[in-house]
């Protein structure tokens, strides 16, 4: 038989990894503030919990995946926790989730935080991964039942941590779907539908990621981890005179302006700061230090 796990909370991911757990063969406890969320779960062979604790006395491993970790403390209050791993996949702040590592240790558990890098339909699929952080001798106890849920990529004992990667890729993964999205309006006010103009965003997508010349997610990383931002070929300036332009265009488009505004206004924070003869990547001296 595979370890049992409790599962608490029920919403989309957390009825997701329940139903993961549940048929990779993990004997599964449910435990939720609305009981009858868990009916299709328990017609599926988990077990619902009448009380939190009972939902926690039932498992060492305790997967949390509720809207935010005040929802933890209230469900898991005056609950004792000895000997149990709390692994919480829910949102947060980074220093939340170290202020949430004291109250588990509080109240006689381990909290292990994580952040679930997939939607609910990805839980558990060929390319799902999870970012983890906290104690890593806890987490590798349960590594191969959490694994159920995605590749386990642990990044360091700060508890906070796991959020850090996480809110960075959901930052990542929202403006640059956002960009594409304001490209889009822009060319459809000349009549160029988003079909006709998603071949060539696809290119400069992959190309970004690539390791030749074009690749510069590899060489902006060079460039920031070593300090060095060469712009001969290309300097911050001439670009933040190309954000101005971009910022122009869609005025004229008659589109929504905040986000080359913002894009311009960066530049030029850097260029002002005395970077303009240099290159693109020393734009994060700007990101540094907030206005």
């Amino acid at each position: 038989m595979k370890s049992p796990v409790t599962v608490i909370g029920l919403g989309p991911m957390g009825s997701t990894m329940a139903r993961t757990f549940l048929g990779n063969g993990h004997p599964t406890t449910l435990w939720n503030r609305t009981a009858s969320k868990a009916a299709p779960l328990v017609e599926a062979g988990a077990t619902l919990a009448p009380t939190a604790a009972e939902a926690v006395a039932a498992s060492e491993l305790v997967v949390v995946s509720q809207t935010d970790y005040q929802a933890m403390y209230d469900s898991l209050d005056g609950v004792d926790l000895k000997g149990r791993v709390v692994v919480n996949l829910s949102s947060g702040s980074p220093d939340e989730l170290r202020r949430a590592s004291e109250w588990t240790s509080a109240q006689g558990g381990v909290l292990v935080t994580g952040g679930i890098m997939v939607p609910p339909p990805g839980i558990g699929q060929p390319g799902s991964y999870v970012f983890y952080s906290g104690p890593e001798e806890e987490l590798d106890r349960h590594k191969e039942t959490l694994a159920e849920l995605g590749d386990v990529t642990f990044v360091g004992a700060d508890p906070g941590l796991a959020m850090l990667y996480y809110q960075s890729q959901l930052f990542l993964f929202w403006s640059t779907l956002t960009a594409y999205m304001h490209a889009i309006a822009l060319l459809e006010t000349a009549g160029v539908s988003a079909r006709q103009f998603a071949p060539f965003a696809a290119t400069t997508l992959r190309e970004l990621a690539a390791d030749g010349p074009m690749g510069f997610l590899k060489i902006l990383a060079e460039e920031i981890d070593s300090g060095a931002h060469p712009g001969e070929a290309n300097s911050l300036r001439m670009q933040a005179v190309g954000a101005d332009h971009v910022v122009e265009a869609a005025r004229e488009a008659g589109i929504d302006t905040a986000w080359p505004l913002a894009l311009r206004d960066l530049f030029w924070r850097a260029v002002d700061a005395g970077h303009g003869a240099d290159g693109l990547s020393a734009v994060v001296t700007a990101i540094r230090r907030r206005p």
